[in-house]
C-alpha cells in the first residue's frame, strides 16, 4: 500500500468511526452500566446486552442470533471476562455478515467484464436515494468511470429536477423526459445512450413510492423489460436506499420491497444522524441481501463502499 492510499484509508475509517460515534457511544453507555460491578460474562450480563442490541435496533431474531452465539462461547471458557465482551462481540457480528452474503467490494467497482454496468436504484422518498445517486456517480467519476443517470422516477417532480442538478454538478449526462412521463421510456433512453456512448455505468433512478405495491411490482417488471430491450440481463444489480436513521422502519421498507422486485444490494444512509447504526447489522441478517454503500455523512466521501470488518470496529470501538 503506498503512503497516499493508506493516507486516504485512515481518512476514510476515521470518517467512518466520526458517523457512527453516535450509535458507539449509546452502545457502550448502555453496555456500561450493565457490567457496572460484573467481572465475568453470566446470565444477566447475556440479557442485558440483549436488551441493548434490541434497543440499538439489530433486531429480535439477529440479536438472538449474536447472543446465543455468545453463550456458546462462555459455555467453552466459564471464566470469560467482561472487558473480553466487545472484542468477543465483534467477531461474532462480523461472522454474522460473512455468513449473510456481505461481501466487501472494491472500493467504487463494478462487475468485471460487464460494459455498460446498468445499476437500478428503488426507495422511498426521502431516504436520500437522488443523493446517494449523486454521490455515486461522483465517486466513479473519480474513478475514470464514464456514468449515464436516467431520471425515471417521474412522479415526483423534485427528484427529476434534483437528479438534474447532481448531474450538472458532477458533470455527468441526465437522460430525462420531465415529470409524469413513462419511466421505462426514460430507461430505456438511458440506456440506449449508455450503450452510444460507450459509458461504464448506467444508473437509473426509479421507484419513489409504495402505495401499492402492485403497481410498483408491474412498473419495475416493465423498466426492466424495456432495458433488456437494448442490453441483455440488465439490470445488473437493483439496489434499495434505506434511511438507517429510521430504524425498524427501514426494515418493514426492505421487506416491502423485495416482495416487489429482485432487490439484489443495499445502500443504508443517514447513519451518521442515529444511534440506530445497529439496524444494518439486523437488515443484512433477515435479507441475506449484501449491504453495498453506506452514508455517514453529507459529503461525496462520507457515501463509503461497506467494509464489514471496518463497519463492526467502529460501531462497537471502545
Amino acid at each position: 500500500m503506498s503512503f497516499f492510499s493508506g493516507l486516504f484509508a485512515k481518512e476514510k475509517k476515521e470518517t467512518l468511526d466520526q458517523g457512527l460515534q453516535k450509535s458507539n457511544q449509546s452502545f457502550f453507555n448502555k453496555l456500561g452500566k450493565a457490567i457496572a460491578g460484573k467481572s465475568t460474562v453470566d446470565d444477566e450480563v447475556l440479557d442485558n446486552l440483549e436488551e441493548i442490541l434490541i434497543s440499538s435496533d439489530v433486531g429480535i431474531n439477529t440479536t438472538v442470533k449474536i447472543i446465543e452465539k455468545i453463550q456458546a462461547r462462555v459455555a467453552r471458557d466459564k471464566y470469560l471476562g467482561t472487558s473480553e465482551l466487545d472484542k468477543i462481540l465483534k467477531e461474532e457480528v462480523a461472522n454474522l455478515l460473512s455468513e449473510n452474503n456481505t461481501e466487501d467490494l472494491g472500493d467504487f467497482e463494478v462487475p468485471a467484464g460487464i460494459k455498460p454496468y446498468v445499476l437500478m436504484v428503488v426507495g422511498v422518498n426521502g431516504v436520500g436515494k437522488t443523493t446517494t445517486i449523486g454521490k455515486l456517480s461522483s465517486q466513479f467519476k473519480k474513478k475514470g468511470k464514464s456514468v449515464v443517470l436516467g431520471a425515471a422516477d417521474t412522479f415526483r417532480a423534485a427528484a427529476v429536477d434534483q437528479l438534474k442538478i447532481w448531474g450538472e454538478r458532477v458533470g455527468v449526462p441526465v437522460i430525462s423526459k420531465g415529470m409524469n412521463t413513462d419511466p421505462s421510456a426514460v430507461a430505456y433512453d438511458a440506456v440506449k445512450h449508455g450503450v452510444d456512448t460507450g459509458a461504464d455505468v448506467i444508473i437509473i433512478d426509479t421507484a419513489g413510492r409504495l402505495h401499492t405495491k402492485v403497481n410498483l411490482m408491474a412498473e419495475l417488471s416493465k423498466i426492466k423489460r424495456v432495458m433488456e430491450k437494448v442490453i441483455p440481463h440488465a439490470p445488473h444489480d437493483v439496489m434499495l436506499v434505506l434511511d438507517g436513521s429510521t430504524g425498524q422502519n427501514a426494515l418493514v421498507q426492505a421487506r416491502e420491497f423485495t416482495k416487489a422486485t429482485d432487490v439484489t444490494c443495499l445502500a443504508i444512509t443517514k447513519l451518521d444522524g442515529t444511534a440506530k447504526g445497529g439496524v444494518v447489522i439486523g437488515i443484512s441478517d433477515e435479507f441475506k441481501i449484501p449491504v453495498r454503500y453506506v452514508g455517514v455523512g453529507e459529503k461525496v466521501e462520507d457515501l463509503q463502499v461497506f467494509n464489514k470488518a471496518e463497519f463492526v470496529d467502529s460501531l462497537f470501538k471502545k
